[in-house]
């Protein structure tokens, strides 16, 4: 008797192909439920729906289709055992030799907007997951496919070996099949997560805490030339089915991106997220090995561009730059005087992007959406991984505390908010000194403050007269009060929570300094 097929897809994509070849060149008989049936009908192949063959009629509508013993038991048949065979005899059941499945697009679903619980929880796959996980268990006795990039494959190998599968090719599907089927549960809890009120495995547990237990799963979007160092090998993976933030951006223009672009994209998206708002004045930053070398705020994008690189233009050489609003024609033109890496935009007219073709070797990547980022920041180490929540919390100014006799105008106001935003990207010890809504000088990964301090004054040279002086963390002493004052700062923020803070609040007040403690800290390692 010919062999036994059974097709069930949501993504139909070359189904009709595979299945005509199977038929036409092979000898197989085709079983399908649904969709796949109509489909392959409409295409003049001969195809018994899975209702005729296990003489049950599809219920709940549509819920229950496969779910049957002749369908599982011919998927989890062993012919060579005896037992099995008197079993599939006694029941009129055939051993399936090809199991063609893919799952309901849940990824795809949820994405939409204002998809409701109950659409996502139609879109819960039941009967999919069961025949390819009894499929890929029984893969030494038949085939499992759940992807329509394997078809090609499959049937090569069929005409290469005489009808039959390689064990080795019938493995390698076989955990395609399991990963398949673990991303799609992952799919379904990391949304059920974000959106039931709480977490089942201990109700206790208020919605807002890390989980119980946390994955990771990604699909390789590209393997990369080398990671950090060329010696050591990498890969960039996207979280969900549906492509977003980096995998999803538009690339325009230069060479393919590497590993250490990435890693300073993100961290230049991560900062200029901060000045992303409606009617915000134009922002623009630089960084330099996940390092912003130079931030600003303008009143033109160019007025921005010019301030951030003009606060440290030697670093600026081969870096990363982000803008927080559609490039323009008159700052494109004047980013073709500088060797970049890339250049990250949420738009870019069609001027500006011909002016930038002058520098065919740069990225430019165009991300509409600059605000959005991962929820959850792992960190890998010896037998686990470390996890938590990104540093993503509001700076609320009216929140602030002002310690000292002195009191911050207006502009300093303003000023301070600027530093303690830029601040936060800096790794730690990290020392942020601002004038006129720019960086001036930082100081950044110090093994000590006292270090990052001296940095950060000495890059920012005569620009420290009137200046702010932000830092990530408390001061311990009121050394670096002092130094501050020396090199004409006016006024610091940091969070405050040290032992010592009358000391350096009274160090403050001696020197005439306003000094405003925020109450949180921001140390990025």
């Amino acid at each position: 008797m010919a062999r036994l097929a059974l097709l069930s897809v949501s993504d139909k994509t070359g189904i009709v192909e595979l299945a005509r070849s199977l038929v036409d060149t092979f000898g197989f008989r085709l079983i399908s439920s649904g969709g796949t049936a109509k489909t392959l009908m409409a295409a003049g192949l001969p195809v018994t729906k899975v209702s005729d063959y296990t003489g049950s009629p599809e219920i709940l509508g549509g819920r229950v289709k496969t779910l049957h013993p002749r369908i599982h038991g011919g998927i989890l048949a062993r012919p060579d055992l005896e037992g099995d065979r008197a079993d599939l005899a006694a029941n009129a059941m055939e051993a399936i030799d090809l199991v063609v499945v893919n799952l309901y697009p849940f990824e795809q679903t949820v994405a939409q907007a204002g998809v409701t619980l109950d659409q996502a929880i139609e879109n819960i796959d039941i009967g999919g997951p069961t025949m390819i996980r009894a499929a890929a268990k029984n893969h030494a006795y038949l085939t499992v496919l759940c992807n329509p990039h394997q078809y090609g494959s499959y049937l090569q190998a069929l005409g290469d070996h005489d009808g039959t599968i390689p064990l080795s090719l019938r493995q390698s599907f076989a955990l395609a099949a399991f990963r398949h089927t673990a991303a799609y549960d992952r799919a379904i809890v990391t949304y059920l997560t974000e959106t039931l009120p709480g977490d089942s495995e201990d109700s206790a547990t208020p919605h807002s805490a890390l989980p119980s237990t946390w994955d990771l799963q990604g699909q390789r979007v590209q393997s990369l030339r080398y990671g950090e160092n060329p010696h050591q090998e990498a890969a960039w993976y996207q979280t969900g089915a549906v492509p977003t933030g980096w995998a999803a951006a538009q690339q325009i223009q230069g060479k393919e991106l590497s590993y250490n672009n990435l890693v300073d994209l993100e961290a230049a998206r991560r900062i200029i997220a901060e000045f992303v708002a409606p009617d915000h004045p134009p922002a623009v930053a630089i960084l330099k090995h996940n390092n912003p070398c130079g931030v600003a705020l303008g009143d033109s994008q160019l007025q921005a561009y010019q301030a951030a690189l003009a606060a440290d233009p030697v670093s600026a050489f081969g870096g990363i730059v982000a803008f927080n609003q559609p490039l323009d024609t008159p700052t494109a033109a004047a980013m073709t005087d500088l060797f970049l890496e890339c250049i990250v935009v949420p738009g870019c007219g069609a001027e500006a992007a011909e002016l930038l073709q002058k520098k065919s070797k740069v990225r430019v990547l165009i991300l509409p959406d600059l605000t959005t980022g991962p929820v959850a920041m792992p960190k890998p180490i010896a037998g686990g991984f470390l996890l938590q929540n990104a540093d993503t919390q509001m700076e609320l100014p009216d929140q602030w505390q002002i310690v000292t006799q002195a009191q911050p105008t207006a502009a300093q106001l303003e000023e301070l908010l600027f530093a303690w935003k830029v601040v936060k990207h800096v790794k730690s010890n990290a020392i942020v000194v601002s004038r006129d809504r720019a960086t001036a000088g930082v100081g950044a990964g110090q093994m000590n403050r006292v270090g990052s301090v001296k940095i950060a004054l000495e890059q920012a040279g005569e620009k420290a007269q009137g200046a702010v002086l932000s830092s990530d963390a408390f001061f311990p002493f009121d050394d670096s009060v002092r130094t501050a004052a020396a090199a004409g700062i006016a006024a610091i923020i940091q969070p405050g929570g040290s032992m010592r803070d009358k000391d350096s609040i009274a160090a403050a007040d001696e020197l005439g300094l306003v000094m405003v403690l925020t109450g949180v800290r921001h140390f990025l390692h």
